[in-house]
């Protein structure tokens, strides 16, 4: 194998970390939608690499969300106390989704991510907003209400392998947080989602999950390529998320789900 293949996933990092600023996912969905097509070039088995790129995901994520989450907080976009609330549902459904996950079966599992994209692109390009019509700010979010909503997203999510942005958005848009700032917030949900449901991933897969070079379903050259590169370009997607108006935020990110969703599926 050549080593010049490996620098497929420092350039995949650049393009996750862009996404990351950008749209506040982590960069989770084009990761995965392009891991399911690489790792068996790299000798990950075919009924497992939808396991791998899913874990490896996750896994990259921690810093590609810590990277993103610190560019927002710079600029006053993460609303912290909303973050606190949602912080102990999204470990704890972080851990118990990826304990799910490892138990289905790799077809099961595109479907699941690739109908789940479709989905949340029909709800943030279709869905309502609970915003202020003269654009004043809301007060962030609060309550046991959101600790529930995180365990829900933090299980989802690492389900299909994600930092949560796609559903931590809409949320937090449909609670009349403006959407820049929603992306923020979700940037930093993200980093809880993905260390909880990696170390889940790496945990509960079975011995020998992959054939080397990995902790449990985790293939480390995917997680830290990707992860290195992409803390580089999240500042840059979070510049360019405060330069683009809300609504057009909102189509980018449809257009994008829209895209991978198709991807994962025929990826099979």
């Amino acid at each position: 194998m050549s080593p010049w293949m490996y620098l497929g996933f420092p350039l995949l990092g650049l393009a996750a970390g862009l996404l990351a600023g950008l749209l506040g996912i982590g960069g989770g969905l084009v990761i995965i939608a392009a891991l399911a097509w690489m790792l068996p070039l790299f000798g990950i088995p075919q009924e497992a690499a939808m396991h791998a790129a899913l874990a490896s995901s996750l896994a990259s994520i921690v810093l590609t969300g810590l990277s993103s989450a610190r560019a927002h907080a710079r600029r006053g976009s993460v609303l912290w106390p909303t973050v606190g609330w949602m912080v102990p549902g999204l470990l704890l459904g972080g851990w118990l989704g990826s304990g799910l996950a490892v138990a289905l079966d790799d077809s099961v599992l595109r479907w699941v991510v690739a109908v789940y994209c479709l989905v949340a692109a029909w709800q943030i390009g279709f869905g309502t907003t609970r915003a202020p019509a003269d654009g004043s700010e809301v007060a962030p979010p609060r309550g046991w209400p959101m600790t529930v909503a995180g365990g829900g997203i933090g299980a989802m999510s690492a389900v299909v392998g994600i930092g949560g942005g796609s559903m931590t958005v809409p949320l937090l848009v449909w609670r009349g947080v403006r959407p820049v700032r929603a992306v923020g917030t979700s940037s930093a949900c993200g980093v809880a989602i993905a260390i909880s449901s990696a170390a889940g991933y790496a945990l509960h897969a079975p011995p020998g999950a992959l054939p080397g070079h990995a902790i449990g379903y985790v293939y480390l050259p995917a997680a830290l390529g990707v992860a290195m590169a992409s803390v580089l370009a999240a500042p840059l997607g979070t510049r360019l998320a405060h330069a683009i108006s809300g609504q057009a935020l909102r189509k980018v990110f449809a257009l994008f789900l829209l895209l991978v969703g198709v991807s994962v599926a025929l990826s099979g």
